[in-house]
């Protein structure tokens, strides 16, 4: 009876409780962001410019790593902003002025042939940055550049 009496006890003091709700936020460690990046850059084939992987992402938006080994195209997002941080290596940035030659590849994508009136940037670890919606952009690189991007959807409206 005892037995039975404090079965009941718990359960009502647990259907008291709050329903709990998962946590929806995406995480990685540090030590798996630096495993990931290293893991990453090792996969790469020999003369692939560029690797990229989702680290975490939600609601339309993601963190990712990136590895530049050559430069990339000059681009722009249009609906997205992207914010980084330089996690390896060094390079430049080159954001702003006018993407010449567009270029519709996707529709979160516009790339072209070169940017003029653009601003230059060295880049080195440590570096973080933020290249609004629409707004042309180009990394160089002088060996390797490993990013921490963060592509964030514009809301719908």
């Amino acid at each position: 009876m005892r037995g039975l009496f404090a079965l009941m006890v718990a359960l009502a003091a647990t259907s008291a409780l709050p329903a709990q709700t998962p946590d929806p936020t995406g995480f990685a460690s540090s030590v798996e962001v630096r495993a990931r990046a290293a893991a990453l850059e090792s996969a790469m084939k020999p003369g692939q410019g560029f690797a990229y992987a989702p680290l975490v992402q939600a609601d339309g938006s993601v963190a990712a790593l990136e590895v530049w080994k050559t430069p990339g195209r000059p681009a722009v997002h249009p609906t997205d902003a992207e914010y980084a941080t330089v996690i390896a290596g060094a390079g430049t940035l080159v954001s702003g002025g006018r993407l010449i030659a567009p270029r519709t590849r996707s529709p979160g994508l516009v790339d072209g042939d070169r940017i003029e009136g653009g601003t230059t940037r060295a880049l080195a670890p440590g570096d973080v940055f933020l290249i609004p919606a629409g707004t042309p952009h180009v990394f160089g690189v002088d060996g390797r550049l490993v990013l921490l991007g963060i592509k964030v959807a514009r809301p719908a409206r």
